[in-house]
C-alpha cells in the first residue's frame, strides 16, 4: 500500500450561512494546503452541497441531523480534527460542536482548536463540556483576548494562546464594481454599512431602537459626505435588517442593499471601492481594515470592540447604549481624521496578520508529528 499525508477534519459553522465563517474556512484551507500539500481534508459542513461547490478538492461530511454512529465513523478515519475558527463557543451553541469533538476524542483522534471565538459562556452544560473537551485538546488557540477570558472563566485550565482571526489572511477575488456604481447615483462617494439581526450572539439588541439609530447615522452620511450608502449583507438575515434601517431613512433614494451571492474574497475586493465603512459585523470590519478603508465599529459584542481596539479604530459605546448625536459626531470626526489614522491602522493590521499566521504555524507543528500511514478507504462524502 502507498502512504498518504495526514487526514485532517475541519469542524465549524460552515456551509454558506455567513460570509465571515466562509472567509475563515477559505483561509484555513489555503494555509493547510500551503503547509501540507499532501494533506487529505474533510470539512464537516452544515450544508455539504454548498461546501463541496465552493471548496473543491476537499471531502465533505454532514454533521447536523446525522446519527452519532455515522459521525463517529467519519471521525475515526482522521489523524487530526481542527475545531474552528469563528465564534462558535457560546451558550447553547458550544455544546453542539463540543459533542462532535468529544466523539472524535473517544475515537482517539487528537483535536486542535483553531483561533476560535468564545463567549458568553455561562450555561453549566456548555462550561462543563468546554472544561472537559478543551482540556483534552492538543492545543487551544483563540482569536482574541476576550475569548481567552471567557474560556478561563468557564473553568478551562489548559493553556490558551491568543492569535488572531484567520480571515485576516483572506485573499481578494475580483468584484464587479462597475455594476454596483451603475446602480448608484453618479458622482457621489460610496460608504458601506453592515447591520445584523438580534439573536443568540446579540440578545440584548432591540431591533426597532437600533434600526432607528442607524437610520439617523445613514442620513447624516448621505448628506454630510455627499455619499451613496451601500448595505453589505454578511448573511441572509442581514438583508431584512438592512431594509428595515433603509425604510426609516429620509435619504433612502441614495441607498442600496447589495444584491446577489458573493464569495468572501469578492466582498473583500468590494471594500477597496468604498470611501468609509460603518458596521456591526466583525468580518465586514476586518475586510475594511484589510483594504485600508476608514472604519467605525458599532460594537454589539466584545469581539467587535476588541478588534476595533486592536487596530486603533474609534470605538463608540455600542449600538445599544449610544445616542444618535454622539454617534454621528464620531462619524464626522472619523471622516476628518482619516488621513492620520490610516497609517497607524495599516501597521496594526499588518501585526494582526502576522499573529494570524501563528495559528497555522502551531497547527503545522502538530501535523508534522503525524507519521505517514498506509492508504485506507476514503471517507464517503455526504
Amino acid at each position: 500500500m502507498s502512504e498518504h499525508g495526514p487526514r485532517v477534519g475541519v469542524l465549524g459553522s460552515y456551509g454558506g450561512y455567513n460570509l465571515g465563517d466562509e472567509a475563515i474556512l477559505a483561509s484555513l484551507l489555503s494555509d493547510l494546503r500551503a503547509r501540507r500539500p499532501d494533506a487529505d481534508m474533510t470539512v464537516f459542513s452544515r450544508d455539504p452541497q454548498h461546501t463541496a461547490r465552493e471548496h473543491p478538492g476537499v471531502t465533505v461530511a454532514a454533521w447536523e441531523g446525522v446519527g452519532r454512529d455515522r459521525t463517529a465513523e467519519a471521525l475515526s478515519r482522521l489523524d487530526l480534527l481542527v475545531l474552528g475558527g469563528g465564534g462558535i463557543l457560546y451558550d447553547t451553541e458550544a455544546r453542539r460542536y463540543l459533542r462532535v469533538v468529544r466523539t472524535a476524542q473517544e475515537q482517539r483522534v487528537p483535536v486542535f482548536t483553531y483561533a476560535v471565538g468564545a463567549g458568553p459562556l455561562t450555561e453549566e452544560l456548555d462550561c462543563t463540556m468546554a472544561r472537559d473537551v478543551l482540556g483534552a485538546a492538543t492545543e487551544v488557540t483563540v482569536r482574541d483576548e476576550e475569548s481567552k477570558v471567557a474560556l478561563e472563566e468557564a473553568g478551562v485550565t489548559a493553556p490558551v494562546f491568543v492569535t488572531a482571526d484567520p480571515a485576516l489572511l483572506l485573499q481578494p477575488e475580483e468584484f464587479d464594481a462597475g455594476a454596483l456604481r451603475d446602480s448608484l447615483p453618479p458622482g457621489r462617494r460610496v460608504v458601506g454599512m453592515s447591520v445584523r439581526e438580534p439573536g443568540r450572539a446579540a440578545q440584548h439588541l432591540a431591533a426597532d431602537e437600533y434600526h432607528q439609530l442607524l437610520a439617523h447615522v445613514g442620513d447624516f452620511i448621505v448628506h454630510r459626505l455627499d455619499a451613496s450608502l451601500v448595505f453589505v449583507p454578511m448573511e441572509r438575515s442581514d438583508i431584512r435588517h438592512s431594509h428595515a434601517v433603509l425604510s426609516r431613512m429620509t435619504a433612502a433614494e441614495h441607498c442600496r442593499v447589495l444584491n446577489g451571492q458573493y464569495r468572501p474574497g469578492q466582498v473583500l475586493d468590494l471594500m477597496r471601492h468604498l470611501d468609509l465603512a460603518v458596521g456591526m459585523r466583525l468580518h465586514f470590519l476586518i475586510f475594511a481594515a484589510l483594504s485600508g478603508v476608514p472604519l467605525l465599529a458599532l460594537p454589539y459584542a466584545g469581539k467587535v470592540f476588541d478588534f476595533a481596539q486592536r487596530i486603533g479604530a474609534p470605538v463608540p459605546l455600542g449600538v445599544v447604549r449610544e445616542a444618535a448625536g454622539p454617534l454621528i459626531a464620531q462619524v464626522d470626526r472619523l471622516w476628518d481624521e482619516r488621513p492620520q489614522r490610516q497609517e497607524e491602522i495599516a501597521a496594526r493590521v499588518a501585526g494582526l496578520r502576522q499573529r494570524a499566521t501563528e495559528t497555522g504555524r502551531r497547527l503545522g507543528a502538530q501535523l508534522d508529528r503525524i507519521a505517514p500511514v498506509a492508504e485506507r478507504e476514503p471517507v464517503v462524502s455526504a
